[in-house]
């Protein structure tokens, strides 16, 4: 019997720890199992065995506590793509474990757990979906044909082309061959309407996995995917890739565009992506990317014949893409024939589509009621005193609202600067627009879908719901009314401040913002007659106007393409984002120099930086960023391995050992 385990802990730490089992241990761990051990004095942790052995550390050890796990909750290829995850996004195997488990497996089990009995696996209550068309069948085969010579394929396909049929297709034909598969979505608001769909045809083989749903309910999925009888399907969010699978034959990642696949914050800071992509060539398994607007990574690899590549041109049943309609806003306000935010010729389309019983999409990507309150008197802007950021107007709540952390203020009265009375909101957010609009159009059922509206998952089921059943006239709504929904009775869309969306500090904005214009304008026309949308910008000469009204994806691709080339970006290269952050501003500025300095010692002129960020300050901690832009050709082992080695060098200097130093790797 061995001696030794080491173990991973839900903490922030790069090593593992050894602890000794007890002699008379009633239940052996094994790889994967849960451990009960302390840590200090005080402290209790659950922690994951990676290792039994009987080497004997040079530091005394602490006794393993309890084993609760007579089988292991993490399979050894979970474990494979977890150190996978740690190394490539330089992170700890403890963040991985954290953002892995759900809650309660995390948790210090109060008694051992009991295995709960699950209903056996009905191999035979899949239903047939609905027939291909004969464009879809072939795309059908094109994917399989690519798949012949590639392990990933990229599907091309416009808005309402008829993808999810096909995804249904490819589904039915892996579980007949005994495999699983993952089906994932950038937003839990897309798995309400998918999820209804997908019931339908595979019943109960079908899992749903995301932080929506209860611990409880999370935990139970999860155990069930370690059961004799796991689900053949899972649809799920980025997190569904830490799900347990034995036997995944089939990824499907579909909006694979979208930028919710990237973790933030906190680590570890993964794309959900690229690491499915990692976790099927692990398995074997097949994946197939799917949008209307891919990312220019993914089209970049199709192109070059790192993925394969099949394309879906016209929209299912004959339907035309949406007409797209132009409004110079700036031109309309200097005639003074606005109405707050809305052309005229905007709320012309929303009365027509209103009279004939239409259903309207209205997007603006910035909730709330206003971003800015401003003393007219003095130009005084309340601001955060945690975060270098403008405090937002929620008049709902009655209160300003900090969007980095979250801290709430009242509205003032008075302006504090000058004491003077005349405070007004500047801008509209999502809140503001649906005040407006109801004042002008009484008569119009409208609700809003945002962060601050779909808060709980029943919140979000109703909006979606209520508009589907005809029960709402206009849904306005900030990205996530842009993001693969399903409705047969839009006819108009309203994308109303196109420029803002470019305004973004990023060298994505261009591309982003044209992937959420496209999709948005997607929702429109999906049934029945041609789809109109109205664009409302204050500079109708721009590059991107002119794609989205054409429907350019290719045309916006190799512009962009072009740029990122010349100036050394993605696709083109690798990039590390280098965070640096300390609550005193001056130690801040040294360390990013130190940390500059040091960087450019070893990879040159591929650093660039450091700067203040757009927000420089968050929870009063000040942060300053590099850029470190590394060739495709380089080896990424070496490139992680010294800065993890930078990191811990310039952590130790005595002046910044309270600061933090993290990388956010393919930002």
């Amino acid at each position: 019997m061995p001696r030794y385990v080491d173990v991973i802990l839900p903490l922030p730490l790069r090593e593992t720890f050894t602890y000794e089992l007890q002699p008379q241990c009633p239940t052996l761990p094994q790889v994967g199992s849960r451990v009960l051990v302390p840590l200090g004095n005080t402290k209790t942790y659950t922690g994951i065995v990676v290792r039994l052995h009987d080497e004997k550390p040079t530091y005394a050890t602490k006794l393993v506590l309890e084993v609760p796990d007579e089988q292991p909750v993490v399979l050894p290829g979970q474990l494979r793509f977890w150190h996978w995850i740690a190394d490539y996004y330089l992170c700890s195997l403890g963040d991985v474990y954290k953002a892995a488990l759900p809650g309660t497996l995390k948790k210090v089990p109060a008694k051992p757990s009991a295995a709960k009995a699950l209903p056996a696996r009905e191999t035979g209550d899949t239903r047939p979906g609905f027939p291909l068309t004969e464009v879809q069948q072939r795309a059908m085969e094109d994917i399989e044909e690519q798949w012949q010579r590639h392990n990933v394929c990229l599907l091309h396909g416009v808005t309402s082309s008829g993808k999810t049929e096909i995804y249904i297709h490819l589904m039915q034909k892996a579980i007949e061959e005994g495999k699983q598969v993952l089906f994932m979505l950038p937003e839990i608001v897309l798995t309400a309407q998918l999820t209804e769909r997908l019931r339908r045809v595979f019943g109960d083989r079908l899992g749903v996995y995301h932080s929506r749903h209860t611990d409880r309910q999370r935990v139970e999925l999860y155990r069930r995917m370690l059961s004799d009888a796991p689900c053949d399907i899972v649809v799920g969010v980025r997190s569904s890739i830490f799900l347990p699978f034995r036997r995944l034959g089939l990824l499907i990642i579909d909006e694979e565009h979208e930028t919710s696949f990237k973790q933030q914050d906190p680590a570890p800071r993964y794309h959900a992506r690229n690491a499915a992509l990692v976790l099927a060539a692990q398995h074997g398994a097949k994946a197939l990317l799917g949008s209307a607007t891919p990312s220019l990574e993914s089209y970049h690899n199709a192109l070059c014949g790192k993925y394969g590549l099949v394309t879906l041109r016209t929209r299912f049943a004959g339907m035309q893409l949406p007409d797209i309609e132009v409004v110079d806003a700036q031109e309309m306000q200097r005639k003074k024939m606005m109405t707050g935010i809305f052309t005229p010729q905007l709320l012309a389309h929303i009365r027509h589509a209103l009279e004939q019983r239409k259903q309207v999409i209205l997007f603006q990507n910035r909730r709330g009621y206003a971003p800015v309150m401003e003393c007219r008197e003095c130009g005084w802007t309340p601001r955060c005193q945690q975060c270098d950021v403008s405090l937002t107007v929620h008049r709902s709540l009655s209160r300003m609202v900090c969007h980095y952390c979250g801290a709430v203020y009242d509205i003032p009265t008075v302006c504090p600067n000058c004491q003077g009375r005349d405070l007004s909101s500047r801008g509209y957010g999502t809140e503001r627009i649906e005040q407006q609009l109801q004042r002008i159009l009484p008569e119009a059922r409208i609700a809003r879908m945002d962060l601050d509206t779909t808060r709980s998952r029943q919140s979000y089921e109703q909006i979606l719901h209520d508009f589907e059943q005809g029960h709402t006239d206009i849904l306005i709504g900030t990205q996530m009314v842009t993001k693969g929904l399903d409705f047969d009775n839009v006819s108009l869309v309203g994308i109303l401040s196109a420029d803002q969306m470019l305004a973004q500090p990023d060298f994505r904005s261009y591309e982003r913002a044209f992937q959420l214009m496209e999709q948005v304008a997607g929702r429109a026309g999906r049934k029945g007659e041609r789809g109109h949308v109205l664009l409302q910008t204050r500079d109708a000469g721009n590059d991107i106007v002119h794609q989205v009204v054409a429907h350019d994806y290719e045309g916006m691709y190799r512009q962009q393409a072009e740029e990122r080339e010349l100036f050394h970006y993605p696709p083109f290269c690798r990039v590390v984002f280098v965070y640096l952050k300390h609550r005193n501003e001056s130690v801040v500025e040294s360390l990013a120099a130190d940390m500059a300095a040091l960087m450019r010692q070893i990879f040159g002129q591929r650093v660039l930086g450091p700067d203040t960020p757009p927000v420089g300050r968050v929870q009063l901690m000040h942060i300053r960023k590099l850029i470190l832009k590394v060739e495709l050709t380089a080896p990424m082992s070496a490139v992680r391995q010294r800065l993890l080695a930078l990191q811990t060098q310039i952590l130790g200097m005595k002046p910044y050992r309270a600061a933090q130093i993290y990388y956010d790797v393919d930002h």
